[in-house]
């Protein structure tokens, strides 16, 4: 069954990086050839990987996915990723849906749906073993894409029963812990999504703390549980994340997308820059370009 989504999904994306599909949320990949370390922005959302090897990194931690693998991420995380296996003959396929916590919250208000209980300090990403209902349910949404007539009514029940399948799976508590309100990961996807939108202001810890309703060292415990990441070091990670964007896609220099994402200092800006891509930024700019791997999406 994996070998027959990875042709199906290999006739789709026939072209290299990601292809959007009539489907709202569903996006197929291919890569061909390794690449260099991408920044990326991820939504939650779940990636189901059917050939090659990629490594994900979120602040300390690193993730590493082949075709047995599927990535869950249940909040909004700057990452640095790689693609670290892949070949013209055998190129990195896999299939991303975005996953609606308000949909996810449905399912759990349900009487019906007896989970066992999770831990409290959930990570906002997981690696998970492909299961075979998993599989089955991703196979008959991509066969939607053969009856497009069929999508309205039908997609929205198939992405209700993979909801379904992660949360009865062992990552599912990571899932339900930032989709439960008044659970702290709940609370704390809060101050994730207000850094997420305001990254460009100075950040107040304590002003974060009580958006979350938790004490300063509360927040810290429980922001750095979910995301890996410190909020000052998830703020400057989507900081130099948007700038580096900016920059390729919108031809803004250095200092001018320093200052737009929040820095006072582009000296400051450059030197954390290079040290979470490498190089200065004139450099990684023009090394982007020239491997043709500018895409915000990877």
């Amino acid at each position: 069954m994996r070998a027959e989504l990875a042709r199906k999904i290999a006739a789709y994306a026939a072209v290299e990086g990601d292809t959007a599909t009539a489907i709202a949320g569903l996006r197929l990949y291919r890569r061909s050839v390794p690449t260099a370390c991408t920044s990326a922005a991820y939504e939650p959302s779940l990636i189901v990987f059917l050939q090659g090897q990629k490594r994900i990194n979120v602040g300390r931690s690193v993730y590493v996915c082949d075709g047995s693998n599927f990535l869950l991420t249940s909040v909004d995380l700057p990452v640095v990723s790689q693609v670290i296996a892949a070949t013209k003959t055998e190129p990195m396929l896999c299939l991303a849906l975005r996953l609606e916590m308000s949909a996810v919250r449905e399912i759990l208000s349900q009487h019906e749906l007896h989970l066992e209980d999770g831990s409290t300090d959930a990570r906002a990403m997981a690696v998970g073993v492909i299961f075979i209902e998993l599989l089955d349910a991703c196979m008959r949404l991509v066969n939607l894409l053969h009856t497009p007539q069929d999508i309205p009514y039908l997609a929205p029940l198939i992405e209700r029963e993979i909801i379904y399948r992660l949360l009865r799976s062992p990552q599912g508590k990571h899932l339900r812990s930032i989709a439960t309100l008044g659970e702290q990961g709940h609370r704390t996807s809060k101050a994730v999504e207000w850094l997420r939108m305001n990254y460009a202001k100075p950040l107040r810890v304590e002003q974060l703390a009580a958006m979350a309703r938790m004490g300063v060292s509360t927040l810290h415990h429980q922001f750095r549980s979910l995301t890996a990441m410190s909020p000052l070091q998830y703020q400057k990670q989507l900081r130099l994340h948007v700038a580096r964007e900016r920059m390729l896609h919108d031809g803004l220099d250095a200092a001018s997308a320093a200052f737009e994402v929040g820095y006072e200092s582009a000296s400051q800006f450059s030197r954390e820059y290079s040290r979470l891509f490498g190089q200065p930024p004139i450099r990684d700019v023009k090394a982007r370009r020239l491997s043709g791997a500018a895409t915000t999406r990877d």
